[in-house]
């Protein structure tokens, strides 16, 4: 077990009809994405055409800052609003396929290639646990 899957199944409340598999995956996914995209950002600021790759610092950022804020709203529970949660799965996919794209132009250095990956992943653990949500 994973520490998120460990610590869904210690919530002393009923979650409902969520899919935990997708939710856990979905945490996971987006907890990978923030760190890829963080460490794919610092190392872009080491190459040596840092200026020619801008746009994919910022990217990486705002999408680590994405990821990381999706984890969080997903492992809160109490008072829970399917509003919110819908739109912050939307705006972290949102987030991750512009990221992916941006570093797929860049996929000759191998942080953009991973962090592509990890990008591409992350958007759709959140496609899916959005259309389990309904």
């Amino acid at each position: 077990m994973t520490s998120v899957k460990d610590m869904l199944a210690t919530y002393p409340a009923d979650l409902g009809d969520v899919d935990r598999e997708k939710l856990t995956r979905c945490i996971e996914e987006c907890i990978a994405c923030a760190q890829a995209c963080t460490a794919c950002a610092d190392a872009c600021l080491s190459e040596d055409m840092v200026g020619d790759l801008a746009k994919c610092i910022r990217t990486g950022m705002d999408c680590a800052d994405i990821c990381n804020t999706t984890a969080s709203v997903l492992s809160r529970h109490t008072g829970y609003d399917a509003n919110i949660t819908r739109a912050i799965l939307q705006a972290c996919a949102t987030a991750c396929k512009a990221c992916a794209d941006e570093c797929g132009r860049h996929s000759e250095m191998d942080h953009c290639r991973i962090c592509a990956e990890a990008c591409r992943s992350c958007e759709q653990a959140c496609n899916e646990l959005m259309r389990a949500l309904g």
